[in-house]
């Protein structure tokens, strides 16, 4: 994934988008319990979407008002390639699943699409008060640290993620999903299957993990790790191999050592 752009320009960007994330991880914070919130599933989407709703009250304005001309992709959970032009595509509770029942796994997030591809983004999670950056030309960073991704060559030692990009997905993609965690099982070390995607790929970014994969194209969960894994020195294409970009309709994040012998793994399933 490679992109031409102003990097000057969304270096000074990065301060202001950092300082409207992390209020917002204030918001999505004070929201948190370390208990389950819902029983039944009406229960569980509106506490999902009380979230959602109260996050974007403090993320949408200085994110639109930081860049002038920019424009809103609304639905979170869409895919697919953006019209030309500059786009914030915002996670506002990364990983909303985990929040409402107690878990630690959650962000908020904000990458700037600038002709499908990422150019700009911040993960911030609360409660740790880590926060992990990248723009395009210019490295990833966790806080001030740069990031590089695993030095392993041997996929039988690496460790791979995956997981669903959404509830209620096609059969076929379950399937797909199915069979790809069992050939990775065979081929790999260990396999790690959760959501969401941008925990998993920060890990990527991190050198924690080795790859990660996903067949759905949802545009808010990749956006963010793409440019952190690739910033960091990872490959990021889809299974056929060709660059990754938000019209791709599949996805791998993989230290440049075990990108090839994954993909020889995964694309024939995909």
């Amino acid at each position: 994934m490679s992109t031409a752009m102003p990097f000057a320009a969304d270096t000074t960007l990065m301060s202001d988008v950092t300082a409207a994330v992390k209020a917002a991880g204030v918001t999505l914070l004070d929201r948190y319990t370390p208990h389950a919130r819902g029983v039944s599933l009406d229960e569980v989407v509106e506490e999902i979407h009380a979230n959602d709703d109260a996050v974007l009250d403090v993320l949408r304005k200085p994110l639109l008002r930081a860049r002038e001309g920019s424009r809103w992709a609304e639905d979170e959970l869409a895919g697919g390639a953006l019209p030309p032009g500059e786009w914030w595509v915002v996670d506002p509770a990364e990983g909303n699943i985990n929040h409402v029942h107690g878990m630690d796994d959650w962000a908020v997030t904000a990458t700037l699409v600038r002709d499908n591809l990422p150019v700009l983004t911040v993960v911030h999670l609360p409660l740790t008060g880590d926060t992990y950056t990248a723009v395009a030309g210019g490295g990833a960073r966790l806080n001030d640290r740069p990031l590089k991704v695993s030095a392993k060559t041997d996929l039988g030692a690496a460790l791979i993620g995956t997981g669903q990009a959404k509830p209620g997905e096609d059969e076929r993609t379950f399937r797909r999903i199915g069979d790809s965690v069992t050939a990775m099982l065979v081929n790999g070390l260990v396999v790690r299957v959760s959501v969401p995607a941008t925990m998993q790929l920060i890990h990527v970014a991190a050198g924690r993990m080795d790859a990660f994969w996903q067949f759905s194209d949802v545009r808010s969960g990749l956006v963010a790790g793409a440019l952190l894994v690739s910033e960091a020195g990872g490959t990021v294409t889809d299974l056929a191999g060709e660059p990754w970009h938000t019209g791709s309709r599949d996805f791998l994040a993989a230290a440049p050592g075990i990108h090839a012998a994954a993909r020889d793994i995964l694309s024939p399933i995909a």
